[in-house]
Formats: structure tokens, sequence, C-alpha cells
């Protein structure tokens, strides 16, 4: 059963996960059914002599051959005098066994019907209703077995389960804690109360709880991960990063545990130990961990940590023909910009120009570092091919004014930047145009 999605991180930011059961507790609906097959005497309707006579000779064949034992059933059902409620039981039993819901649902509920007492009938009802995702038709079914006086744990966990899928969180929680009172080593009953306890905030119980599971199950991620959800959500930043480092340092993290522990040692500063944490990750999700270790570089870059930058790069150098090889290029031009190496910054944008020839953000790159080194006529040429690609045609329009207004060529500087304002309004661009236009008469 998943309790939690991953953390979602954007920009090395945090945000408390949502929880979620993503499947059903495993409890197997036809154990339940075809263990129902033996009456319970005193207690639940009695069939015909004829019935019984029946019902002896395919009670046994319903587990090993369901159909046979249906055609046998239905012939019975067919005279003249109705079925018994406990008949109908055992045909209701049959037909789920084949998967004819619609017909299993209707015996049963005749069943109950006639006989309301009839416990079991109630719980296979319950049942089915369960197995087919009608949870809230399943409640009142596990309710009545429950008033009837069944104690059997599977029956209050399937009862919390659904309740809980009804948003029904109170009544939920006393069915888990009443399954687990029976059963208390059910993994499935625990993870549905733990999710109840993250939903409702009441983490000191949750905490508990996965810190059980952990030591119940240490190998299960799922546990490691929900645990420094929790602690997350507490503002427990450090206590969540040894967690997570021990899961990794135990081997057993995988790609979620990895990524959020790198953006976690990032989040803190932890230079080292965030690149050596994307750079595992990109033996278990080669497209995640290039991508992480990229724009934690940039990070770096845009904090002026270029020494950091470059150790994180180092990390990653990708083949020229995976999908993250681009992005890589990218920041390795933008740190050798950064550093003011402006041929070794062309070099890169060169080699990814030949991957990706209409690469906006590289063609501004390029052109920027062209100005960088006073040759305007190949700056003006990038920034013009830059110009042509939708995503980059804002900051090319710009770069363009830029470079027309220090040749004062005040009319083209107006056109371009009249450009920038119908993609994107921008006050500062509003008054850089006003200012421009002021000019433009005595040009020439």
């Amino acid at each position: 059963m998943q309790i939690l999605r991953p953390l979602l991180l954007s920009a090395l930011a945090f945000a408390v996960p949502a929880a979620a059961l993503a499947v059903h507790p495993a409890v197997d609906p036809k154990r339940i059914v075809n263990e129902s097959n033996s009456f319970l005497k005193e207690r639940e309707p009695e069939m015909t002599e004829e019935e019984y006579a029946l019902y002896e000779k395919v009670v046994t064949m319903l587990a090993t051959n369901p159909e046979f034992a249906v055609k046998l059933l239905e012939m019975m059902s067919n005279d003249k005098e109705p079925p018994s409620p406990a008949f109908l039981f055992i045909l209701g039993n049959a037909y789920y066994a084949v998967g004819q819901n619609d017909k299993a649902e209707a015996d049963y509920k005749v069943a109950v019907h006639r006989f309301p007492s009839f416990l079991r009938a109630w719980v296979n009802l319950g049942i089915l209703y369960y197995s087919t995702g009608r949870f809230g038709e399943a409640v009142p079914c596990f309710s009545k077995a429950v008033v009837l006086g069944d104690r059997d744990s599977s029956t209050f966990g399937l009862l919390g389960f659904c309740l809980q899928k009804e948003g029904d969180l109170v009544s939920a929680e006393m069915a888990y804690m009443q399954a687990l009172g029976g059963d208390p080593a059910n993994v499935d009953w625990k993870e549905g109360l733990l999710e109840i306890c993250i939903e409702g905030r009441q983490f000191t119980r949750a905490e508990s709880l996965v810190k059980n599971l952990i030591k119940e199950r240490p190998t299960d991620t799922r546990y490691w991960l929900t645990d420094a959800n929790i602690l997350l959500s507490e503002g427990r930043k450090v206590d969540a990063t040894v967690l997570l480092a021990t899961a990794a340092g135990l081997n057993i993290a995988h790609s979620e545990e990895l990524n959020l522990l790198g953006d976690l040692y990032a989040e803190q500063g932890l230079v080292p130990e965030a690149g050596e944490i994307y750079h595992r990750l990109l033996a278990t999700s080669p497209e995640l961990g290039g991508q992480k270790l990229v724009r934690y570089a940039h990070v770096l870059i845009s904090a002026g940590r270029l020494e950091d930058a470059e150790a994180v790069l180092g990390k990653a150098d990708p083949d020229p023909t995976a999908p993250q090889a681009i992005d890589f290029r990218q920041a390795r031009a933008d740190l050798l910009a950064a550093e003011g190496k402006w041929p070794e910054a062309r070099r890169q944008i060169d080699d990814l120009l030949k991957i990706d020839p209409l690469n906006g953000r590289a063609l501004l790159s390029l052109g920027r570092a062209y100005a960088a080194e006073d040759d305007v006529a190949r700056a003006t040429l990038a920034f013009e091919s830059a110009l042509q690609v939708k995503a980059s045609t804002y900051e090319a329009s710009l770069e363009l004014a830029n470079i027309e207004l220090r040749a004062r060529h005040y009319a083209k500087t107006v056109e371009y930047l009249e450009k920038a304002l119908s993609i994107e309004k921008s006050d500062a661009v509003e008054d850089y145009l006003a200012r421009v236009r002021t000019l433009v008469p005595k040009e020439g």
C-alpha cells in the first residue's frame, strides 16, 4: 500500500506532501468468499433437503471448477420453489468466483433481504462492492456485519479502508484501530492509520507508526521516504537529511529518496554531498540525475560560487547523444562565461548547436560571448538567429536593441523594443522605449 507520494521539489524549495493510498489492502476477496461456503449452524438460514444434497456435491467444486458448479446450482434455482437464502448465498459465491458480479450481487441482496441477520451474506456483499471500487456501498454492508457480531480484523480493516475512501476519517480511524486490535502485525491497517494521521497532521503518532513499519520492513524504502516527509513537515530538515543519508548508506535508497536527499543537501549548502548524491542518481535515473546536477550548477553559478559549480558539473559528463547532454553543455558554457573564458564558452556553445541548431538559449549565449569580445557583427548575427526562435525572441529583441543603441541607430532600437513589448509588457522596457524615442528625430 503506497502511503505517500514523494515531495515535489522545485528550485530546491520544499513542500508538505499529500498522503494517498495507491493500492488496496493485501486482502484476497475471493479467499474470504470461498471460505464462507461452510454454514454457521444456528446463526444462518438453512437449506432444504434437496438444496443441501446438491450443496454437498458442489461445495468442493466451487474452488476447483466453479463454472461447472454454477451450472449445477442454476439447475436447482430454476425449480418452481424459490431458493432459500442459504442457497442463494452459495449461488452468489459461485457467481462471484466466475466473475459474474451482477448476478452475485442480486443473489446476495435477496439473501439479506429475506434473512436480515445473515452475517456472511452481508460480508460477501461488502466484499463484492469493495473489490469493484464501490466503497460507499460497501460501508453499510461491513457495518451491518459488525453490528451482527463480526469481529474479524479483515472486516474492520476493509470497513476502515472504505470509510477512508469516502472521506469519513474519524470513523475510518476507529475501524483501523479495531482491526489492529485483532491483527496487530497487519501492515495494511497500519498504513491506513498512518495515512489518516498524516492527513490530520498528527505527526507524533504518524512518526511512531512509520518508525515501527521501518523496523518491521527495513528494506521498504517507501517508509523511509514517508518518515522523511513527516520530519520535513515539522521543519526538521536536519533529521530528515540524517534519515535519508542512513538509507543511502545502507544502499536501500532508490531514485525518489536520493532525489530528496540531494535536494536537502543542496538546500543546506552541502555542495560535495549534494553533487555526490545527484551523481548516484544518474545510475538509477539518468535523465533526472542529469537534470538535478545541471540545475544545481545553475544555482551555484547565479550565486557566484563558480568553484562549487565546477565541482558539480565535474560529476556529470553525459554521452553527447544523451537527452541531458544539451543542458549540460549549456551549463558548462554559462560557467565559462561567468569566469570570463569567452573562447572556451563559445566552443561549448558551438558543440551544443551542432546537436540542436535551433536552440534559442544557446544562440543567445553565443551572441553574448561575441558581444563580450566586441565582435559586434557576429553577435548581431547570433542574436538575429535567436530572434527567429519563439522561445528566445523576447531576449534577442532586447539584445539587438542594445546593439543598435550603442551604434546610435535609434529607429532600429525602437523597432526591437516594440517587438519585445509585443511579447511581454514591462515598465522598465516601456521607460527605455520612451527615452529612445526622444532621440529618433535627431537621427541622421
